[in-house]
């Protein structure tokens, strides 16, 4: 069922919004808290399951599958051609990238040196993107679904790929806030799609922790960039032998 991995991820986000944990929900369904983890992991609930866990939350389920339907309304992705104008304009590309990430206007001004009045048009072109929704005295409301995400090599990646890769990839990774793994196997394709689905579970956990952050004071919260990739590739010197 296609509906279901968005049900699932609606129903995470309104077990964090009541402050309620795996262990809450174990408790619930006299399950371990082991058992419910693989549950979302899998994404493998009954009805009745899910019944219980909106008792425990004070909803009914026709109301989640509401909020899940909510969700599924907002911008997922932008045009080729969007991409390309925010693309094309650094200080664009720059405060999109801060409101994404939960910077308020005020937080964009106290991070960079960007005229007020330009903070404001740029902020208004978004407003015109449908990425946020800016209101008065420069608020800033997100607009986009919590799985939003840039067009597979599309003008914003390509960018990043063309201008800081090299840059991202120039640290040892040996500090205690950075970490790159590195590994080799060889897989069955259904294997690689398993793998990829995890990704994008870890993608989304990420999102919902830089959502957690956002009310956490500026001082304790830095910029922060995860690269996950996978692909199906050799060096090119190994190729050169290869039969």
């Amino acid at each position: 069922m296609a509906q279901v991995g968005p049900l699932i991820e609606t129903l995470k986000r309104q077990l964090k919004a009541q402050g309620k944990t795996y262990v809450d929900v174990a408790k619930a369904l006299d399950l371990s808290e082991a058992s419910v983890k693989r549950l979302f992991a899998e994404r493998n609930f009954t009805l009745q399951r899910l019944e219980i866990i909106c008792d425990m939350l004070d909803i009914e389920l026709s109301e989640l599958v509401q909020k899940m339907s909510a969700d599924q309304q907002q911008l997922t992705q932008l045009t080729r051609d969007q991409e390309r104008e925010i693309a094309e304009d650094l200080i664009l590309l720059l405060i999109t990238v801060s409101v994404i990430s939960g910077m308020s206007y005020s937080d964009i001004l106290n991070a960079y040196d960007i005229a007020e009045t330009e903070c404001i048009q740029k902020l208004a072109k978004l407003d015109r993107l449908k990425i946020i929704d800016l209101l008065p005295n420069n608020r800033v409301k997100l607009l986009i679904a919590p799985n939003f995400h840039w067009l597979p090599n599309g003008p914003i990646q390509q960018f990043f790929q063309q201008k800081v890769e090299q840059d991202f990839f120039s640290s040892r990774f040996d500090k205690a806030n950075e970490k790159l793994i590195v590994t080799n196997a060889i897989l069955t394709d259904s294997s690689n799609a398993r793998l990829q689905k995890k990704m994008e579970r870890l993608a989304t956990e990420f999102n919902e922790l830089m959502k957690e952050d956002h009310a956490a004071p500026n001082g304790e919260k830095h910029g922060t960039t995860m690269v996950l990739a996978i692909r199906q590739w050799q060096y090119s010197l190994f190729k050169k032998i290869m039969k």
